[in-house]
């Protein structure tokens, strides 16, 4: 299991009672029919991932605008620093979710190696 920051505990509680549109989208429409545990406002060391896939060792994150201008570099980072526990990580664009859903949701399961047919999407 991963060090984690405990001050982070309570942040993640209730980001994952406030979750974003697209998130809830994600979460309830896919995510959690998958055939694996996928952990929601996961903290792993000083991170909250959006999900986490232990299994899979395997990380989505859904990016708003302000990733691919304020917090680019941050990401690269973190993004970086997760990868040196053998984490990959699956970015996505809220816009992506919001126009194209069932490509995103195609692209996690191929990523997971899991059949997207076997799978219900709503």
């Amino acid at each position: 299991m991963f060090e984690y920051n405990k001050n982070l505990t309570s942040v993640s509680q209730n980001l994952r009672k406030n979750m974003t549109k697209e998130e809830r989208h994600l979460w309830y429409d896919f995510l959690k029919f998958l055939p694996i545990t996928v952990k929601r406002q996961f903290v792993i060391e000083n991170y909250i991932v959006d999900f986490y896939i232990p299994a899979k060792k395997t990380v989505i994150e859904l990016d708003g605008s302000q990733h691919f201008v304020e917090l680019k570099q941050q990401d690269v980072l973190r993004d970086n620093n997760l990868s040196k526990h053998g984490i990959m990580v699956l970015r996505y664009a809220n816009n992506d979710v919001n126009k194209n859903f069932k490509g995103v949701c195609e692209d996690i399961a191929r990523n997971l190696g899991i059949d997207f047919n076997d799978i219900t999407v709503k």
